[in-house]
Formats: C-alpha cells, sequence, structure tokens
C-alpha cells in the first residue's frame, strides 16, 4: 500500500499513524511519497492528500477508515 503525503500536512501526520497501526496488525507493508518532490503528483494530488492506494488501486483521500482499510488489506 502507498501512502502519498506532503510536508506539514497535519491530516497526512495522521493517516501515517492509521496506515502503521493498521499494516502493523495485518502485517502489510506500505510507504509514504512525499508528493512534493513530483510535479505530475502535484497535479494529481494537491487538495487530496493525504490519498491512500491499494494495490493501484485509490482507496481514501483526506481520512484513512483503520476498519476499511484492514478490510481492503485482507481482500488482496
Amino acid at each position: 500500500m502507498v501512502l502519498y503525503t506532503r510536508p506539514a500536512c497535519h491530516l497526512c501526520e495522521v493517516a501515517e499513524q492509521v496506515v502503521a497501526e493498521v499494516c502493523g496488525r495485518t502485517g502489510d507493508t506500505w510507504t509514504t511519497v512525499d508528493i512534493t518532490g513530483d510535479d505530475d503528483l502535484v497535479r494529481r494530488f494537491t487538495d487530496q492528500v493525504p490519498v491512500a492506494f491499494v494495490d493501484g488501486v485509490q482507496h481514501d483521500f483526506w481520512r484513512v477508515d483503520p476498519d476499511r482499510l484492514q478490510k481492503a488489506l485482507a481482500r488482496r
């Protein structure tokens, strides 16, 4: 799973905590990508960060629901 973020984003910090907790329980790996280093990602996600992707499919943005994320990861 991938979580797209940007610096100094409170929602991103909260989302990272949720993802870390859920993936810690499920054993899934995850990574964060700072969108500010890529002009295409900035254009794509400027108003939606944090945005979470599971298996290449957009899952959530702004807030990551832990129960919904855990279910999505279990369906993999």
